[in-house]
């Protein structure tokens, strides 16, 4: 796809100072440009590049005034960074639109609800009574199962399995190798030390605007629901237990896992390879830092961090502490030995 100055300064109500008619195909950083290409200018230390980039056009802030010569196009705008994010969404959006329709092979059940504008990709499988909003794109090789419900306008890539009975909600996005609602981790320890599977019943829902990385899963409550809320960014490669609950617009980064029945309250950011023990509460605005252990629970607005995650601050400390420990040890041997000596001279009087 190909667009112009005069295009792209349109749709972000830019001025344009150089070429209306110059074109761009695709982005680049604005360090390594190439001709054809978009990229933008928001941080100042990178200014020096605008002058030697190869980019057909650059975005820029406004109050932005060039000192040197420079090549490129540029389109003024209120916030380049923002500008440029907006872009890529828009491009996405486009790529989106051109896919639409039923590829074959695919398996739709007769009894399946299918909104319009709808994308299926080759391969994939929609089971009995599911139920698919408006321009819902499925991609190839994805499983709906049975009594599945996904709302208008969500994404669901390649690969992704969501099993029965799981409700998606509107506008979420679902990266490949995602599995929603797969058999929580229940077993009843038996007299001979083997394990009896407990039957797990229960459902995943996903509210409104969830977007989940690649090859995280979610997995379904015993009896009830696991909920992901408005809203929430999960990264790639994260376990969520059965009967978890997600707050609002909490994000979690990669690695992370949260045992069963834990609770995360809304707005939280929690950073990668946070383990959550089960039966947790963790309140809004918690922030926690990354490969924390969360042994216990954790009260509004704390930041927490190491494990056991306790108080930040307390946590450098500690980290400090550990930090000196090798210098620590010699001082302590040296005081014994000088304590030795003491003693030995005491001795001989």
């Amino acid at each position: 796809m190909r667009f112009t100055a005069e295009e792209i300064a349109r749709f972000l109500q830019g001025e344009i100072i150089g070429d209306p008619a110059a074109v761009v195909s695709n982005v680049s950083r604005i360090e390594d440009g190439k001709a054809g290409t978009l990229a933008f200018l928001s941080n100042p230390k990178y200014e020096n590049h605008l002058y030697s980039s190869e980019a057909s056009i650059i975005l820029v802030n406004s109050d932005f005034e060039p000192k040197h010569p420079y090549k490129a196009t540029l389109i003024k705008v209120r916030d380049s960074y923002q500008s440029f994010a907006s872009l890529l969404q828009l491009y996405e959006q486009v790529k989106l639109n051109s896919r639409n329709g039923i590829e074959q092979p695919s398996y739709i059940h007769e009894s399946a609800g299918i909104g319009e504008g709808h994308y299926i990709g080759a391969f994939a499988y929609i089971g009995k009574n599911a139920v698919i909003g408006q321009r819902v794109k499925i991609y190839p090789q994805a499983y709906i199962g049975d009594n599945v419900s996904i709302g208008d306008d969500s994404i669901i890539y390649s690969g992704v399995k969501i099993y029965d009975d799981s409700r998606i909600g509107c506008r979420c996005i679902l990266h490949s190798g995602v599995v929603i609602g797969s058999d929580g981790f229940g077993f009843a320890p038996q007299s001979d030390g083997s394990y009896s599977k407990i039957p797990q019943l229960g459902y995943v829902t996903l509210e409104d605007d969830v977007e989940i990385g690649a090859n995280t899963t979610i997995d379904c409550g015993t009896m009830d629901s696991t909920i992901i809320r408005k809203g929430v960014k999960l990264d790639n490669l994260i376990m969520v237990g059965h009967n978890c609950e997600i707050g609002e617009n909490t994000v979690i980064a990669a690695l992370s896992g949260f045992a069963g029945s834990s609770r995360v309250g809304k707005n939280c950011k929690i950073a990668g390879q946070v383990g959550l023990a089960g039966h947790l509460n963790v309140g809004d605005n918690v922030q926690i830092g990354a490969q924390s252990g969360v042994t216990k629970s954790v009260k509004n607005d704390e930041v927490v961090l190491g494990s056991p995650a306790i108080d930040i601050k307390h946590s450098i400390r500690v980290y400090t502490v550990m930090r000196n420990l090798p210098q620590l040890r010699q001082e302590v041997i040296e005081l014994q030995k000088e304590m030795k000596s003491v003693k030995e001279q005491l001795q001989k009087k």
